[in-house]
């Protein structure tokens, strides 16, 4: 195992490289995506409901499912990949962020208005920062997701490290099949928990000491 890692590691790192970019990126425009959603959506009871089942019925589709759908619309490559991958993320981030929001003290909220300050002012000074928190736990819980999930996008020739799991999966029984398999897997598990430390340095470095404490 070691001497196959060893002989290949300019193409594990490189695969690495290219896992954790498409992850992150798409992460980032889920949660784009997502927050401009929930803010649109949180005041209206109805649309909140509807904004969480949408979620739970997201959650459900198999990802195979879903890359072999968008493949015979957008074709094999990095396009369908992050289509795939910013929907499942945009998914846990929607519904904890439209929590967060909502879960906002109304107290606070009118006595912003009250001082004077705009719908808008409020919406970006008050009740984002409060429930940034909550939206944060969603990221992490996405990105934790995606990672999974970026591997299974090798189906449809994305990049990053399912190319070593599919590579091995489909000569079980040759040679290092074992080892491409199991450097794949190990590898994702790897960028995953090191992505999760990089979220939790960020939320100390946005979160407010009041918040945290």
């Amino acid at each position: 195992m070691w001497d196959y890692v060893v002989a290949r590691r300019d193409e594990i790192l490189f695969s690495s490289y290219q896992h954790a970019s498409l992850v992150i990126q798409c992460v980032v425009l889920a949660t784009l995506i997502a927050l401009v959603v929930a803010v649109l959506v949180y005041r209206n009871p109805r649309l909140t409901s509807l904004a969480g089942s949408t979620t739970a019925i997201g959650l459900t589709i198999p990802s195979f499912a879903l890359l072999g759908i968008l493949l015979t619309w957008l074709g094999f490559g990095v396009t369908t990949s992050v289509v795939a991958l910013t929907f499942y993320a945009t998914l846990p981030i929607l519904r904890n962020a439209v929590v967060g929001l909502a879960g906002v003290d109304r107290g606070t909220v009118e006595a912003a208005r009250g001082i004077g300050m705009s719908r808008t002012a409020t919406l970006l000074r008050i009740e984002l920062p409060l429930a940034w928190p909550v939206v944060l736990t969603g990221i992490r819980v996405s990105t934790q997701m995606v990672m999974g999930i970026a591997a299974v996008a090798a189906y449809v020739l994305g990049p990053g490290l399912g190319g070593f799991i599919f590579s091995g999966l489909s000569r079980l029984g040759g040679a290092n099949a074992v080892y491409s398999v199991l450097t794949g897997t190990i590898f994702v598990v790897v960028l995953a928990l090191l992505v999760d430390l990089l979220l939790v340095l960020v939320g100390r470095l946005t979160t407010s000491r009041g918040i945290r404490a």
